[in-house]
């Protein structure tokens, strides 16, 4: 079992930057790939980026390249969500998990998430 647990989420406004962070505890963490998704209201929930177990990898929704960036401390059990230049249609619930780098990045699932952390952006 893998138990991850979000922070950072707030309220920004447009053009600000979050950094939100996931810590992970149980089974070992770089065993797993990890990624963060996000679900807004009445949307369906989607992919943001994804990173591999040691960092060298790292994958983008199109939307999200060049203001987001993701990346792990393995030593920390951490990963972490940079996030710049936000924009209101960011706003969602933005969640982190943890499996398998091929499942993360093309069908949207894996074996662990955590409980979501909110993020507002105001215009």
């Amino acid at each position: 079992q893998v138990q991850l647990v979000e922070s950072g989420g707030g309220l920004v406004q447009a053009g600000g930057s979050l950094r939100l962070s996931c810590a992970a505890s149980g089974r070992t963490f770089s065993s797993y790939a990890m990624g963060w998704f996000r679900q807004a209201p009445g949307k369906e929930r989607e992919f943001v980026a994804g990173i591999n177990w040691n960092g060298g990898t790292t994958y983008y929704a199109d939307s999200m390249k060049g203001r987001f960036t993701i990346s792990r401390d393995n030593a920390k059990n951490t990963l972490y969500l940079q996030m710049d230049s936000l924009k209101p249609e960011d706003t969602a619930v933005y969640y982190c998990a943890a499996g398998g780098f091929q499942s993360i990045l093309y069908s949207n699932s894996a074996d662990y998430w955590g409980q979501g952390t909110q993020v507002t952006v105001s215009s």
